[in-house]
């Protein structure tokens, strides 16, 4: 049975949500099925090392995205893809174009993982994909919330979006906490008194970890809690500046990027988000799968769906720091049954988003965008 070649574009296996989606879905599709082929830009990303060994994996010898076009449309051609899946706008018109000149017959599929728009500028841009994006065989959006958005503002047609949501490698993460380590420089924060609150993203304007700090200088009022940021970002320097004028610099530690961010989660009292606006909301589901009680604000539409309005974590309104830190001292003063619950709650909706049933749902998508409807 010829199996169906599916080429994953990406701009690098970087350390951010778009490729940690890619590798789960390229690790976990069914081998007797699919032929996975991943291209990149010239880039050296930190889960190249996690990809399963059988998976071609090429480079285009360019840094430029601009300049991917006619490189990448030479792979698609040499490697006879039958689909070309991609992610993120500005990779997304890329790959279309590529597809387009290779002048085979492959099909585009796109993801949309973001939810974007609200201002005349980005609109019309987002307009701009649209009219690319209806140049698609297939557009997946990660939540109801994205497919709304790109029906409302990219103007494409709602038969042609499917929503599937993120995947979560929930073994992997196991794994990860059984056979991990908390770095030694980092330890000494884990075993001191007081509450461990952790976070992890981009230190980015959306995340508005702004809001977080002035909750936690509030938090401390009432009772003693740290801080934990992982991730990497702009706004670094501008958020311990903050954490200086709020006096609260002791108790807020920045541990940048962690190739094993589950251990930290695991050993922590409590995992935080306080992001303006989730497509997904990705790192939630990750947090409820380490067993970790979350506590999110209301941003929609991606945290909203993966907690269900609040019935798999706490949440709280957006940018109001009085309110997220009223509800980080509900959670941390749980008693042990209310907090037992909470986390069991959480494990199985983490399952849900489990990535061989989310690889399966990418599985019949693309066989349906070719029209391969008996694989039998």
């Amino acid at each position: 049975m010829k199996k169906i070649k599916v080429l994953f574009f990406i701009y690098e296996m970087g350390a951010g949500g778009a490729a940690r989606t890619m590798l789960n879905i390229i690790n976990n599709l069914d081998r007797t099925q699919f032929e996975p082929v991943l291209v990149t830009l010239n880039y050296n990303g930190s889960y190249e090392d996690d990809l399963k060994s059988d998976i071609t994996f090429i480079k285009l010898d360019t840094k430029r995205l601009r300049s991917a076009i006619f490189p990448l449309a030479k792979v698609i051609r040499n490697e006879h893809a039958d689909i070309v899946f991609s992610t993120i706008p500005n990779y997304n018109t890329i790959a279309i174009l590529a597809r387009l000149l290779s002048f085979t017959s492959a099909k585009s599929v796109i993801r949309e993982a973001a939810y974007l728009g609200g201002n005349f500028s980005m609109d019309m841009k987002l307009r701009a994909y649209g009219l690319l994006y209806r140049l698609s065989s297939k557009v997946i959006a990660l939540s109801n919330g994205v497919k709304d958005n790109v029906v409302k503002r990219y103007n494409v047609n709602p038969r042609k979006i499917q929503v599937i949501y993120n995947p979560v490698d929930v073994d992997g993460i196991q794994r990860q906490i059984d056979n991990g380590k908390i770095a030694e420089e980092h330890q000494a924060i884990f075993k001191s008194k007081g509450k461990v609150i952790i976070t992890a993203g981009r230190l980015v304007k959306d995340k508005d970890h702004h809001t977080l700090l002035c909750a936690l200088a509030q938090l401390n009022n009432r009772l003693n809690a740290k801080l934990v940021i992982l991730g990497e970002g702009e706004l670094e320097t501008p958020l311990k500046i903050k954490a200086e004028e709020l006096n609260i610099a002791d108790k807020v530690h920045f541990f940048g990027f962690q190739r094993n961010p589950y251990i930290y989660f695991k050993h922590a009292d409590l995992f935080a988000l306080s992001s303006l606006h989730e497509g997904f909301g990705h790192v939630l589901a990750e947090a409820l799968a380490t067993g970790t009680p979350v506590v999110s604000t209301n941003s929609r539409p991606g945290a909203a769906e993966v907690l269900n309005d609040g019935e798999f974590g706490v949440m709280c309104e957006v940018g109001n720091a009085e309110d997220m830190a009223a509800k980080l001292y509900e959670t941390l003063t749980m008693t042990n049954e209310q907090l037992m619950q909470m986390v069991d709650r959480g494990k199985e909706r983490a399952r849900e988003f489990d990535a061989k049933t989310i690889a399966k749902q990418y599985e019949d998508t693309f066989i349906q965008t070719i029209g391969w409807s008996d694989r039998s």
